[in-house]
């Protein structure tokens, strides 16, 4: 398992996890890796930063902490369980195809390793630049899904209360 981090302008750190991401885990990659990449690369302050809101992420203790750094970067809060809102989701897809493709495929965790980390220094800032400039379509898509749905259960709710509606009028007749 690994953690990872990347912006508009650069890859940051790709952190090996020997074991699945803990709270406490998690409490001390963002010091350690997390704020010294968005101090490097948004030293300026203006950076934004995005996660999955995986458990790890939304424990109170690393809720905490990205709200006592909130002026070094800003933190976007996203809906949990949307991959197709996080860039990071196509750039690990990008990594496990270009695995898959590599001849001979790593055979054990350490050519594994060795091989993220290769095809992870090789994913291009332009590569990166196209990924953060989807956003704007994504989150409209997303807006429209939304709307869709709304719209749905909207339509639904109407239809519910109508039957009930009609069903409490028979008996009286």
């Amino acid at each position: 398992m690994v953690w990872d981090v990347c912006s508009w302008r650069d890859m940051g750190p790709l952190i090996r996890l020997e074991t699945t991401l803990t709270g406490d885990r998690y409490l001390s990659i963002l010091p350690d890796h997390l704020h010294s990449f968005m101090f490097i690369v948004h030293s300026d302050g203006l950076g934004q930063f995005q996660q999955d809101n995986a458990t790890p992420h939304a424990l109170r203790v690393a809720t905490k902490w990205l709200q006592e750094h909130s002026s070094d970067f800003r933190h976007f809060h996203w809906p949990p369980k949307s991959p197709e809102m996080n860039i990071i989701e196509d750039i690990r897809d990008a990594l496990l195809h270009a695995v898959e493709n590599r001849p001979p495929p790593p055979c054990i965790p350490m050519d594994l390793w060795t091989v993220l980390k290769d095809e992870w220094c090789e994913l291009s800032p332009r590569y990166l630049q196209t990924l953060v400039e989807s956003m704007p379509h994504r989150v409209a898509e997303l807006l429209c899904v939304l709307g869709a749905l709304l719209d749905i259960r909207q339509t639904l709710q109407c239809e519910i209360s109508s039957s009930i509606r009609f069903k409490a009028k028979i008996p009286g007749e």
